[in-house]
């Protein structure tokens, strides 16, 4: 499907619209289902939509603790995401992004991905797992709709192939599919699999709605190019932080001014290309302090320190020991022994 650009007046409004669709003020509508989490998941439900059997593996709530990680995976099957409350990061292939409340992302067959909630603030998930299997034959024609239905099926399952690999706005209210499914599951109403199969596939057409602009035609979204900038500079430095890297050198690998990309770090990252940068290398000399027992000097000089002398007082000013107290220090509460606190010599070098 060729993408159709917004033209620059329409840009605004097609903002707003998603601020205003994706946004769910007021008390957590979804807190009900937090009751019986795995309700849905007991559910033997498969059924035939138009050419398609489609089968549900899991339709439910989760929630994440601060800082809790799902490490890579794939399925070979349709799994879609929803963030209904809390703020977290994907990663799909090998392309990080944020999440937050309104948002949702598809991770179909086979696609390698990895999810962790924020440090500080948990995150929920509505999760919809199901397997789109094409049937032998077409549905019966028998003039009483069926093939309209086919039609739309195949049109819904073609677009939901096509969505583009980063997280949406749930523009078209998908997510209340999940709660008009478990509400049907509490009443157990006359009806009850009819109802649930149009809670499904309500929220699978929903879902697919996602390219539409509000007039009714079809368009791509459009990158935040402030934070797809700020994204590709801090994976070049995740990639190249052993290296002697400069800001001119990661501003010029992603086509843009120095000064404008110390602008976005500021903007972005709330933090400047050099802290950034400290950080990261940090980050992996501290790892490194507790997993090897290579000396101070070789781990510094795998990390960009040219001068493995320059790293004792950055290392100190960050987290108030030397790297060597560091590690004795974390070493031993991972094994349970006795923490040897730091000589004075080490703690003046």
């Amino acid at each position: 499907m060729a993408a159709e650009h917004i033209k620059k007046g329409e840009e605004a409004p097609r903002k707003a619209f998603d601020r205003k669709a994706s946004g769910s003020p007021g008390p957590f509508p979804y807190a009900r289902m937090a009751g019986k989490q795995d309700a849905l998941d007991r559910l033997d439900l498969q059924f035939r939509w138009g050419a398609f059997g489609i089968r549900v593996l899991r339709c439910h709530l989760a929630s994440f603790p601060p800082g809790h990680i799902i490490n890579f995976h794939k399925h070979s099957e349709y799994e879609l995401h929803f963030i209904p409350k809390g703020k977290g990061k994907v990663i799909l292939t090998d392309q990080p992004y944020d999440l937050h409340e309104g948002l949702f992302y598809m991770t179909g067959p086979d696609l390698l991905h990895y999810q962790e909630s924020d440090l500080e603030d948990p995150m929920y998930e509505l999760c919809l797992h199901l397997d789109i299997v094409p049937l032998e034959g077409e549905a019966q024609k028998d003039g009483w709709g069926d093939e309209r239905e086919a039609a739309e099926a195949r049109e819904c399952v073609a677009a939901l192939q096509k969505l583009p690999l980063i997280p949406m706005a749930d523009r078209y209210h998908a997510m209340s599919g999940f709660l008009e499914a478990y509400r049907i599951w509490e009443e157990q109403p006359a009806g009850f699999y009819t109802f649930m199969k149009q809670a499904i596939v309500g929220i699978l057409l929903r879902t697919a709605r996602v390219l539409e602009r509000p007039d009714g035609k079809i368009t791509f979204p459009e990158r935040d190019m402030g934070f797809h900038r700020y994204q590709l500079a801090t994976q070049y430095i995740l990639d190249n932080e052993s290296l002697p890297i400069s800001l001119e050198q990661v501003a010029e690998s992603i086509g843009i001014s120095p000064r404008q990309l110390q602008r976005i770090f500021r903007s972005e990252g709330h933090t400047t290309f050099r802290d950034y940068l400290e950080h990261v290398r940090l980050t992996a000399i501290c790892s490194e302090l507790l997993q090897t027992d290579d000396s101070v000097e070789e781990i510094a000089l795998r990390h960009g320190y040219a001068n493995p002398n320059y790293l004792y007082p950055v290392f100190k000013h960050k987290y108030e020991v030397t790297p060597s107290a560091y590690r004795r220090l974390h070493a031993g509460e991972a094994r349970g022994k006795t923490i040897n606190l730091p000589t004075e010599r080490e703690e003046n070098l």
